[in-house]
């Protein structure tokens, strides 16, 4: 069991920090598949009560990052190929949307942003830490998603994020795929730079499909079976 504490926030009930900590332990891996989550050992661990950590762990199998197992109570959530499948083929149709209104609607001082954005994602790979790589990969994909200047897309991509960010970072973990995802970027930026709204698309629907693939093999190497 990792040893972490809720990050203090005199704004927010302690209910909602002990949530909030438990959510990024089981996106970002540190609480892994398949682990129990045990009240009085993650109570112990957190220096809290009993109750938030029920009710966290509650809102966790509202979300799907927690399932209850007969007679074992409380465990995070496998990743499996049907749920990621489920998640990726929405992701791929809203990416591609995106890129195509970016190409009509980014601004000049967008595009200079998603540039820096580009280089910064390149920078965080050379680090080789995963949990930096994965922020600056969501912060160059949510430059896109506000430039399309549509509020609805952007909750649709909002709602998407948690779940989306757990499956990245599965597949930012593999340092195999990390040049790969630095040309991808480039594709897509260079893409919405000459405002080719089909190769833009293009671009971002190979993105997925090439993480869809990458987390499948990583799954069934996990599970034992055949690889794709």
């Amino acid at each position: 069991m990792p040893s972490f504490k809720p990050t203090i926030n005199e704004f927010l009930p302690l209910r909602d920090l002990v949530f909030n900590t438990l959510r990024q332990a089981i996106l970002t891996g540190e609480l892994k598949p398949g682990e129990r989550l045990m009240e009085i050992h993650l109570a112990e661990k957190m220096g809290v009560s009993r109750t938030p950590i029920r009710e966290a762990i509650r809102k966790l199998e509202l979300e799907g990052l927690v399932t209850m197992v007969p007679r074992r109570g409380a465990e995070v959530a496998q990743i499996t190929e049907k749920s990621m499948t489920d998640v990726l083929e929405v992701r791929r149709t809203l990416d591609a949307l995106c890129a195509e209104l970016a190409c009509q609607r980014i601004t000049p001082e967008a595009s200079q942003t998603l540039g820096n954005a580009c280089q910064d994602f390149e920078q965080s790979v050379h680090t080789g830490d995963s949990r930096k790589i994965a922020q600056a990969d969501v912060a160059f994909h949510d430059i896109i998603v506000q430039a399309t200047g549509n509020g609805r897309l952007v909750q649709l991509i909002n709602d998407l994020s948690e779940q989306m960010y757990r499956y990245r970072f599965e597949y930012i973990k593999d340092s195999s795929q990390h040049e790969r995802l630095v040309e991808e970027h480039r594709m897509i930026y260079q893409s919405i730079l000459q405002k080719d709204q089909e190769m833009a698309a293009a671009a971002a629907r190979t993105h997925i499909d090439n993480q869809k693939k990458a987390i499948i093999h990583q799954i069934r190497l996990e599970q034992g079976g055949d690889s794709v």
